[in-house]
């Protein structure tokens, strides 16, 4: 593809910034950072998850400094990312370690360690709250201390709980599936491969584009695919994170904790197979919808020839946030050349058809 160098463009350009930075300050209310950070957690988890980077800070920061654009944001913090050093791997933590703040499943009505709705917006009506308009930081303030207060009655759950579908691979009832204990393969520091192996798979999804991966599991729940899911277990909470210590071998140092969401879908059985087939997902932060997807096309990718969602090199190819709209974003770029090849061509066609008909 041919490009043209613009000269003469590097004061257009200063200028364009100058006035970004005016879109970006609109009006006299400042914008905080905290704010951001703790009253919009849904968009905040949305950018870690597809940065790859748990960051709630810089999540933050990076959505101020974009006007809220997600994409934008993504590749911010992206960038970020890239320029720090890693000292340490962390240890292999397991879902079922969780600290849960939220557990459904769809498909039993009793689990061990019961249901627990947690926050979400599944049971809402869906319709403007005006009120919000009005709303007082002060009496905002009293009903947090007061709910707060109430909270720290004893728990009648507990804050952890064993997988719901252990007790179906107990009974044998799950697609038997060979255990993998290769290297997991790190695709912030290699070329994905093709085939992907699973690990690859799960991290492509994790980043990929939240509206993306929705589309497509919707596309093969609706028959574009082979899934028929039923979620066994969405628990959404914290785990801890550990690394080893630099100090003392063998010894683990606790560094923090990330909240996840995780699902484990169950999607029927593949012909020929006498167990029930699942899927998984697994994402940063408060994200049912994504997690839920993930675990969608984590089990449609081991399928072959069942519809574009079992085509892998489409589905982890195509769903990155920044390969995406970094591709669109280019054609705002000059395309002088190839244009006007195209036209040269049409204008010559259009006159040879002219002199073929005077013939």
């Amino acid at each position: 593809m041919g490009y043209v160098a613009v000269t003469g463009g590097q004061e257009a350009i200063d200028a364009s910034i100058e006035l970004l930075r005016d879109y970006r300050s609109q009006g006299d209310a400042p914008v905080d950072l905290a704010a951001l950070r703790d009253r919009m957690g849904l968009l905040i988890d949305r950018i870690m998850s597809e940065a790859g980077l748990y960051a709630p800070d810089y999540a933050a920061l990076a959505l101020k400094q974009c006007e809220g654009s997600p994409e934008e944001a993504v590749f911010l913090l992206r960038a970020y990312r890239s320029t720090l050093q890693r000292n340490y791997t962390s240890r292999t933590v397991d879902g079922s370690q969780m600290h849960i703040r939220r557990r459904i499943s769809s498909a039993f009505k009793d689990i061990p360690g019961g249901q627990q709705l947690g926050a979400t917006y599944d049971y809402v009506h869906r319709l403007l709250d005006f009120g919000l308009g009005q709303e007082k930081e002060e009496d905002l303030q009293s009903w947090k201390k007061q709910f707060r207060e109430e909270k720290e009655a004893p728990r009648t759950l507990s804050d952890q709980a064993p997988r719901v579908l252990d007790l179906l691979r107990q009974e044998g009832l799950l697609e038997q599936v060979e255990e993998d204990t290769s290297e997991p393969c790190d695709i912030t520091m290699e070329k994905l491969p093709l085939p992907a192996p699973r690990s690859a798979i799960l991290q492509t999804l994790t980043r990929a584009d939240t509206g993306f991966v929705s589309g497509l599991a919707y596309s093969d729940i609706r028959g574009f695919g082979m899934s028929h899911p039923t979620i066994g277990e969405l628990r959404y909470g914290w785990l801890d994170i550990e690394v080893d210590s630099p100090l003392e071998e063998g010894e683990r140092v606790y560094v923090g904790s990330v909240d996840i969401t995780e699902v484990e879908g169950l999607m029927g059985s593949r012909p020929g197979s006498s167990g029930i087939g699942v899927g998984y997902g697994c994402v940063m932060g408060r994200n049912d919808t994504k997690a839920i997807a993930m675990a969608v096309l984590d089990h449609a990718l081991t399928l072959k020839d069942t519809g574009p969602t079992s085509d892998m090199e489409f589905v982890l190819l195509h769903g990155d946030c920044l390969e995406m709209n970094g591709f669109i974003s280019h054609l705002k770029l000059p395309h002088y050349v190839t244009f006007q090849s195209k036209l040269d061509g049409l204008r010559n066609q259009k006159r040879s058809m002219g002199h073929d008909e005077q013939k």
